[in-house]
């Protein structure tokens, strides 16, 4: 290492499919750099819906168990190993990792790093590195909606769901968002307009408030009720599927509902209709790995620099620090904060 750093990490291990508070803390040595790595030390980090499922072992292509969760992380450079610049070192950048960032320190390629802009506060970064870059990539990259465009977000209140309220409206696009009633006038400040999501009419709301149907959906939830998003859209329409939150507490495997959502929108392709269903995937394209981090990098930096021109907002529900993970896990999965959860070094 060509400067002076921690040799030890504190991590959070996720040792089987247990509830939040059988996460376990551990201390281990780091590992030796080797070309083109760095350390970084971990100023915040977060929980997302795939821990959430890890923690049941419902993630789709999730390590086997024990492992330490963590999709992604803000950090700074405290080393740099052969074939890394220096210059990185005491630089503040974001990552997105998968697994392993619930860690007071991390081994990562650099060129996986993406800088962060100076004075902006690494918690709200943090709510915005997978939520925006997904946000952005299904608008832009995948719907390819544009200024004049009517968008429904299911799950407007929640991470990928404000984000892609936030981004639509700033392109020109008028959004209905789908949420429970307490979250409606956040929805609303948002700049779309709420429907419940708990109505058993909700789709005949939105039906009423875009009646000639919508350009995109975008359905985080998928099950049965995934048809009924279909129906919303018009000639030449988008769905955007990028979860099965519906089936998250089956039994079984947890790649069938991603299959048999597979086999949905591949027949939906097929039939002559008019419209397009796509599954967004955060992770295709990695087989190419140059081009996966330049779109990566590019549409994060995108993100970050709305975020630091007060385009975006980034709303943090709670910070705990990484030794209080589980209780960090089991307030996420309470349904109750309005936000993302972030994890934060010891105090």
């Amino acid at each position: 290492m060509t400067s002076a750093t921690a040799t030890r990490v504190t991590e959070v291990v996720l040792p089987a499919a247990v509830e939040p508070e059988g996460l376990q803390v551990r201390v281990r040595d780091l590992p030796a750099l080797t070309d083109g790595q760095v350390v970084l030390r971990m100023d915040a980090t977060g929980v997302s819906f795939a821990e959430q499922q890890m923690r049941r072992g419902k993630y789709y292509d999730q390590p086997a168990f024990p492992f330490v969760p963590g999709y992604d992380v803000v950090g700074t450079v405290v080393a740099t190993g052969p074939g890394a610049d220096p210059a990185l070192t005491g630089k503040r950048f974001a990552a997105v990792t998968k697994t392993g960032a619930w860690a007071s320190h991390l081994v990562l390629d650099a060129a996986d790093l993406v800088p962060v802009p100076d004075g902006l506060d690494a918690a709200e970064v943090e709510t915005l590195v997978v939520n925006g870059i997904t946000a952005w990539q299904m608008l832009h990259r995948v719907a390819k909606a544009r200024a004049g465009a009517t968008v429904v977000v299911l799950g407007a209140n929640g991470g990928v769901g404000s984000t892609l309220v936030q981004l639509a409206k700033h392109a020109g696009m008028t959004v209905i968002g789908t949420a429970s009633p307490r979250h409606h006038d956040t929805v609303r400040a948002l700049g779309a307009t709420p429907v419940d999501y708990r109505d058993p009419a909700m789709h005949d709301r939105i039906r009423e408030l875009a009646p000639d149907g919508v350009d995109a959906v975008f359905d985080h939830v998928g099950g049965k009720a995934l048809n009924e998003s279909w129906k919303l859209l018009r000639k030449g329409g988008t769905l955007v599927s990028y979860g099965t939150a519906a089936t998250k507490d089956a039994e079984g495997s947890s790649q069938l509902p991603i299959l048999a959502l597979f086999a949905q929108l591949a027949m939906w392709n097929y039939s002559p209709n008019g419209k397009g269903a796509h599954f967004y995937n955060f992770w295709a394209g990695l087989r190419n790995r140059a081009e996966f981090r330049r779109k990566l990098a590019e549409d994060l930096t995108q993100v970050l620099r709305l975020l630091a021109d007060g385009v975006l907002t980034a709303k943090v529900a709670a910070r705990f620090p990484l030794s209080d993970a589980s209780a960090a896990l089991a307030l996420a999965e309470s349904r109750t904060v309005l936000g993302k959860v972030v994890i934060v070094p010891e105090v």
